[in-house]
Parts: structure tokens; sequence; C-alpha cells
């Protein structure tokens, strides 16, 4: 099978990011001022209940349109500034990013409870307990995709040092790959199990099989979540990883952790990143934290599912639930 070298907006490389126009997006007095009118104005709804409807932005909404399109379309990564966090507290800076994200698309579930707003920070959980995830410790994490079209993070408070942020395009390390091993793409375009992950109770489904890299309707699309492709090859029930499979995975890692691949910031108190899953991976860097409890670093992580996205592989379906475009998928089913 002969595989496509990607060309366009989404294949970007390292810092060339910072330079893009699509990149940053800077919060004006009229937006700040739409903000706090519209959480007024929904004060007395449940977060969840919230909808764009409710939450109106006269002019930055369209703004928010254009993002949903560059996500998208551009670079699939957007920073937004200027959210002035320490004016408000945490269930008022909740509900306002709630209500930011529904002109985005909707919220899809993070576990088995439902949760469609998902506090990251360290809760002290130890290797090995099942609440256990990365965003819930201090660890570094590897690169990585969520099961969302579209992943937003909104910064309430930094760690004392560390946490920094970086993100490559996952359209760049597929060229990478092409242009230096070609061989590992037959099998990065094959399926990996992966297993499901120890949060999600509400899959009746172990396993599920998908594609690293993919095409439908010459649209690009990656998945890839390590840790849970490690988990599945550990698992005696399915079948062992060839050699291959695993040098493939790793030269993904090491293409992606290359200085010059990835882009590095990090997200300061009131900034909100938005990143499409399809066309990048992001990863943390450990943290120090604070001693006091009330300082500690905390981000808030929404899913969405949006109306714009690209049609998917088929492969996707059993993990996505939906694979057509614009149709609502991903997330975890509630128990």
């Amino acid at each position: 099978m002969t595989h496509p070298q990607i060309t366009g907006p989404a294949a970007w490389i390292g810092d060339e990011l910072l330079a893009r126009k699509d990149w940053n997006y800077g919060f004006s007095g009229t937006d700040l001022q739409e903000l706090d009118a519209a959480l007024q104005a929904t004060a007395q709804l449940p977060v969840e209940e919230i909808s764009a409807d409710h939450f109106t932005l006269p002019t930055l909404g369209p703004q928010l349109q254009q993002i949903q399109q560059n996500l998208e379309e551009g670079s699939g990564a957007v920073l937004i500034k200027g959210f002035p966090s320490q004016q408000y507290d945490a269930e008022q800076a909740t509900r306002i990013f709630w209500g930011l994200m529904t002109h985005l698309g909707t919220a899809v579930s993070q576990s088995a409870t439902g949760e469609r707003y998902f506090h990251v920070r360290d809760e002290g959980f130890k290797v090995g307990q099942a609440q256990a995830r990365g965003p819930n410790t201090r660890k570094k994490l590897s690169f990585h995709t969520d099961r969302c079209d579209v992943i937003g993070f909104m910064c309430l408070q930094q760690a004392r040092s560390g946490g920094e942020n970086q993100l490559v395009s996952s359209v760049s390390v597929y060229n990478q790959i092409l242009q230096e091993r070609p061989d590992l793409l037959e099998l990065l375009t094959g399926p990996y199990y992966y297993k499901r992950h120890n949060v999600d109770t509400g899959n009746d489904t172990p396993y599920c099989q998908q594609p690293i890299f993919s095409f439908r309707e010459e649209k690009f699309a990656s998945a890839y979540l390590r840790v849970l492709i490690d988990r599945a090859y550990q698992d005696p029930q399915v079948p062992a990883a060839s050699g291959q499979q695993i040098e493939a995975l790793n030269f993904i890692d090491e293409v992606a952790a290359r200085p010059e691949m990835h882009v590095e910031f990090r997200q300061e108190a009131g900034d909100i990143l938005l990143l499409n899953n399809w066309i990048t991976y992001h990863r943390r860097e450990a943290f120090v934290d604070h001693e006091d409890i009330s300082l500690r670093r905390h981000l808030l992580r929404i899913w969405l599912s949006v109306p714009n996205s690209r049609a998917l592989d088929p492969r996707f379906a059993d993990n996505y639930g939906a694979v057509e475009a614009g149709a609502i998928r991903g997330g975890m089913k509630p128990a």
C-alpha cells in the first residue's frame, strides 16, 4: 500500500505552531463582559443544563465558531488567553468554561459515573489503584490522545514548578515516519489492541482494535494511547504483539519526543487550551505542587464531540460509538 505525504496547516513542526495566526486568541474587554453577563444569566441553572442558547455571547460567539473551524481545518491547536481566573471562584470558572465549550460542541462523559467536566489535579492515588488515571497524578505523561474530537483544558491554578505542556502534530509524526521508516506504516495503519480503561466500567467490551494512523475520504486521523495498548498486550487473552509492532510504537514515541518536533509552553492560570485529538498528541511534564491544598495545580477538562468533525475509519466504531462526520461520538459510557 502507498502511503501519502500530508501537506497543509496541520503539518506544523515544533515552534512553527507559535507563529500561526490560529494558535493564539486573546479575550477582549467586550468578550469578558459577555462572559460575565452570561454567567449571571445562567446562575440558577445546573452547570450541565447550560446550553449555547442560554449562554449567549453576541460578539464572542462568532469568534468561537472560527476557532471551531480552525481546530478542524487549521493547526488543530488553540491557546485562549486573558481570562481573569482570580476574579472568579472555581464554581464560577467551571460555569464559564462549560458555557464557552457549548459554543464549540457537545460535552461527552469522561468516566463511568457520567462526569462531563473533570478535575485534573493530583488526587494522591497510588500506582495500581483502580481509580488512578494519569491526569490525577503528578507524574510525567506520555504523548497521547483522549477519546473525543476536541479536548479543552482551563487552568485555574498552576503547580509550584513543572507541569509544562508539550504538543506535537501527529500529522508531522506520520510524515516523519513515512520519510525515515515507511516500512513501519503498514503496521501503524493496521489494528492494535487496546484494553478497556480501568475507570471505563460502563464498557462491556474488555478490548477493542483500532489503527494508530488512518485515512477516510482523504482525511487523516490518528488516535494513540500507549498505556492502554501496552496493557492489552500484557494480557494473556490477547495475541502477543510482534517485535516489529512494538518497534513501530517505540518509533512514534521517539519521533514525537524529538525537541525539534514538539512545542513546549506552560499553561498559566486563566489559559484555555483546545486541541483536535485527531491531528495532535499532547503530554505534560511532572510537577511539584504546593503544600497548601488550596494553592495546588488545578485544571478543568472537557471532552467535546464537535459538529464539524471528520469522518473516521470504521475500525474506530467500537471505541468511539460512531464514525460518520459530525456524529456525536467518543467519551465513556456511564455504568
